[in-house]
């Protein structure tokens, strides 16, 4: 494919899609090299392999994976015409994405009362990377409902339609992602002791 080729409305957004791509690879490198150190650390003699992730954790798992749904049917309902749904389902997974956040913060307070800190003298290294992963991820996730926002200011204002779906394609590959990326972390956390 020669990415010289197009009107300069397709180069524009073959440009903002691999910066976008650029981004989600970075991030990746980035969560690879905290699951790596994580690996590595869990040769550690003071290691506890033994903890079990916050209940929140998984709860928020499924909302983050309902929310992914309500993100691609909004898109399809912007293809199909429907603007009415599309800006409904747009609502409904800001909501479960504020909702993943909330019941990550009670995650962790759940750790808390379980007397596992991220820092201290009773801090223990892997509950360090547990809060440190988990985080990092919300604060992407905070970047993703930003986006979202905008989005959704777009499509109120009927900025989509079936031929004109940029902004809206872009806010849902980066929300996906967030969503996989999660699922992969949880999995990885739960099963890598």
């Amino acid at each position: 494919m020669d990415l010289t080729q197009g009107t300069p409305q397709e180069k524009n957004n073959r440009a903002k899609k691999m910066m976008l791509w650029f981004g989600i690879i970075s991030l990746i490198m980035g969560f690879a090299g905290w699951t790596s150190a994580y690996i590595v650390s869990s040769k550690r003699k003071d290691w506890l392999d033994n903890i079990d992730l916050p209940q929140a954790f998984f709860v928020s798992t499924l909302l983050i994976i309902i929310s992914s749904l309500t993100y691609y049917f909004a898109k399809k309902s912007v293809k199909d015409g429907d603007q009415k749904k599309a800006t409904l389902l747009l609502w409904t997974t800001l909501g479960l994405g504020v909702a993943f956040i909330v019941l990550q913060f009670i995650g962790f307070s759940q750790m808390l009362e379980s007397g596992y800190y991220f820092t201290g003298p009773t801090s223990n290294i892997k509950m360090s990377y547990i809060f440190l992963i988990a985080f990092v991820h919300i604060l992407h996730v905070v970047a993703g409902l930003i986006s979202l926002l905008v989005v959704i200011v777009q499509q109120v204002r009927g900025k989509y339609t079936s031929e004109n779906m940029l902004g809206l394609e872009l806010g849902a590959t980066f929300w996906h992602f967030l969503d996989f990326l999660w699922v992969y972390l949880i999995l990885f956390m739960f099963f890598v002791k």
